[in-house]
């Protein structure tokens, strides 16, 4: 019985996940498309500007949705959601300059594609350290 329960909280902690990690892309994206789209920012600087509005999208819902049993105090957890997500940005603007100066593709597509394969990396970094009490890492 007690697998089964632990199944069903992660379940639901993925359903969470996803559904504030959806939130996040899309605003992500949607930041970035508006700023190259309607001021003629260069897409790898409008990247940017997505990533930080996404950062505190992602946080929040996190904080209050995916992670609200957490024992992590939120000071503690969005230092580290932020090493993450940081992480994440620097590899996803160095993936992206790449091919945007080396394929044909379009910008917003390109950046969808990055947005959702970093979407995995971001869950497992989040469950099993941002969001975990200091007490949990001191136990193998």
């Amino acid at each position: 019985m007690g697998r089964l329960r632990r199944f069903a909280r992660l379940a639901q902690q993925l359903s969470l996940f996803v559904a504030v990690g959806t939130g996040a892309a899309l605003t992500h994206w949607g930041v970035t498309v508006l700023l190259v789209s309607q001021f003629a920012w260069a897409p790898a600087l409008a990247n940017g500007a997505g990533w930080l509005v996404a950062f505190m999208v992602s946080f929040a819902g996190h904080h209050f949705l995916t992670f609200r049993a957490s024992q992590a105090p939120w000071s503690v957890a969005a230092r580290r959601l932020f090493l993450i997500s940081a992480s994440n940005f620097v590899l996803n603007e160095i993936v992206y300059v790449a091919l945007l100066h080396s394929t044909e593709l379009p910008y917003d597509g390109l950046l969808a594609g990055i947005l959702i394969a970093q979407a995995v990396l971001t869950f497992i970094a989040s469950r099993y350290w941002a969001f975990r009490s200091s007490s949990h890492l001191d136990t193998p």
